[in-house]
């Protein structure tokens, strides 16, 4: 009879147990197979859209450095948003203008920038007050082709000085003389030949190079031109216009209706720079006159005596001399 007893029970607890892995095999497998047919939730995708890095003003011209792609919510995305979703990047587009103001940090919009060769885009790089004005130059007068549109040059103007009517008369020097003056400072750079865009690390020699001027300054360049050669100096970017290196992507100012201040042209004389040179005297210098003491034996005189006008004779420094 125990052993009876002794056999129900162990089987009951094999029947138990086998019982239990099965329900929970089955439990398992009907786990498994929901989680199979639950649809699976993709991950949203990151989007990023072109931002401006710092504050861009109506009419520059971008830079690699002015825009940068940014990571946006999904559901805030305009249309007319520029998407990282194909092969342009930042740099793609450099040369471009802003036809509207863009604060930092705002989403880069098909309709505040327009591409260089569309319709309109050589009238947005203009700002307020402002004109377009092209002059020819040469591989010398204009950097090697180191200039691009957004660059800001100093204008300088060659030319050979008049000879006074009196220099035959006073018997100076025929030797023409020449001078080169800084005509106009901080003038922008729009276009160089037919081309409005940018392309970093490359140089094309220019023949044209297109700027942005006031009435004044387009009149002064006109004029120069035909006076003698106009050359090019290259501003520096972080010291353009006393502007600190962090301010330089900033709003720029809008330019005045007119201006041309000539106290500012500084000139160079050939003979300032070799002292081998005949040194330039007008007609008018004081300097062709001398002062003369005359000794009459107590009585002493001085007379201004032209010496120029001695036969031979070039204009010198004051000399004395004596007699009885």
């Amino acid at each position: 009879m125990r052993a009876r007893t002794v056999f129900l029970l162990i089987f009951a607890v094999v029947l138990a147990v086998g019982t239990a892995l099965l329900a929970r095999s089955w439990l398992a497998s009907q786990r498994a197979r929901e989680l199979a047919q639950a649809p699976v939730t993709a991950p949203a995708p990151v989007r990023q859209v072109l931002v401006a890095h710092a504050a861009i003003a109506r009419g520059q011209i971008l830079r690699p450095e002015d825009v940068v792609w940014q990571v946006w919510p999904a559901g805030t995305i305009a249309k007319d948003y520029v998407l990282n979703s194909g092969p342009k990047k930042p740099e793609s587009y450099t040369g471009w203008v802003a036809v509207s103001p863009i604060g930092s940090g705002q989403p880069i919009t098909t309709a505040n920038v327009i591409s260089p060769g569309n319709r309109g885009f050589l009238a947005a790089v203009l700002r307020p007050g402002t004109r377009a004005i092209t002059v020819p130059v040469t591989l010398t007068s204009g950097i090697a082709g180191f200039i691009f549109p957004g660059d800001e040059v100093d204008i300088l103007l060659t030319y050979p000085i008049p000879k006074p009517k009196a220099a035959a008369a006073t018997g100076q020097s025929n030797y023409e003389h020449r001078a080169a003056e800084t005509m106009l400072r901080h003038i922008r750079v729009i276009g160089v030949d037919q081309r409005l865009e940018m392309k970093p690390g490359t140089a094309a020699v220019a023949h044209t190079v297109t700027f942005e001027v006031t009435p004044k300054q387009s009149e002064v360049i006109v004029l120069a031109s035909e006076v003698g050669r106009l050359s090019l100096v290259l501003d520096s970017l972080a010291g353009s216009k006393s502007e600190p290196a962090a301010d330089h992507g900033a709003a720029r100012p809008q330019v005045a209706a007119d201006s041309f201040d000539a106290a500012a042209v500084t000139y160079t004389i050939d003979s300032e720079i070799d002292p081998l040179l005949p040194k330039f005297v007008s007609g008018k210098e004081p300097s062709a006159q001398s002062t003369v003491t005359i000794l009459r034996g107590a009585a002493k005189t001085s007379e201004a005596t032209d010496l120029s006008k001695r036969a031979g004779t070039a204009p010198g420094p004051a000399g004395s001399a004596g007699g009885t």
